[in-house]
């Protein structure tokens, strides 16, 4: 009976979300939340977080590699020199999810990720302009209070549409704010919370 208690103290608190999910787990536990201040790793997250419109976060992650092999690794300045030929390969990609759309959608958004680099200097000093330049720590007691926009997410992706960005719907960067970590979703009871280190 103390093992089993023993047990259960140790055990670490995650965000209901995660579930039994094995792939969760690290993600979850290393990236989910943690501020990004790469531009590859923005590029990233957009490109996975506008392929995930309309499906679910684990159907993507379970592709993940395969996606940094379709993508050039993720290389903006890569993807955005993608041609017709290239497209047409990606949609034969059982690695990744082919839809036409959505493949179209990161060639346009990596042109568009060019843009905002030229004239920010990165896209992540213009990512973060939209929280103020530092994480927004949330302090939700479960899932259900957690929100799917805010008006920081309405704001940012109605400036990245007007920017010729696609599949930037207010959820899809609210998502991707969570995962950047500009904004701290963890719920309280979860160890990866500010407030539990």
């Amino acid at each position: 009976m103390a093992n089993k208690k023993t047990a259960k103290t140790h055990a670490k608190i995650r965000c209901g979300w995660v579930g039994n999910k094995p792939h969760f787990i690290p993600y979850h536990d290393e990236e989910w939340g943690v501020p990004v201040h790469d531009d590859h790793r923005h590029f990233e997250m957009l490109i996975l977080e506008g392929a995930q419109a309309g499906l679910s976060w684990s159907t993507i992650l379970l592709r993940r590699e395969g996606y940094r092999k379709a993508f050039a690794k993720f290389d903006p300045k890569k993807v955005a020199r993608f041609d017709e030929q290239k497209q047409i390969g990606l949609l034969n990609n059982a690695g990744i999810i082919r839809n036409r759309l959505k493949i179209k959608s990161a060639i346009t958004n990596a042109k568009a990720f060019l843009k905002v680099q030229e004239e920010f200097g990165s896209f992540d000093t213009y990512i973060w302009k939209f929280v103020g330049g530092k994480p927004k720590i949330n302090h939700w007691v479960d899932m259900p209070q957690v929100p799917a926009t805010t008006p920081e997410s309405d704001a940012l992706s109605k400036d990245l549409k007007k920017r010729g960005f696609s599949f930037v719907g207010s959820t899809v960067i609210y998502a991707h704010m969570q995962a950047a970590g500009l904004v701290n979703d963890h719920t309280t009871d979860c160890f990866r919370h500010p407030s539990n280190k």
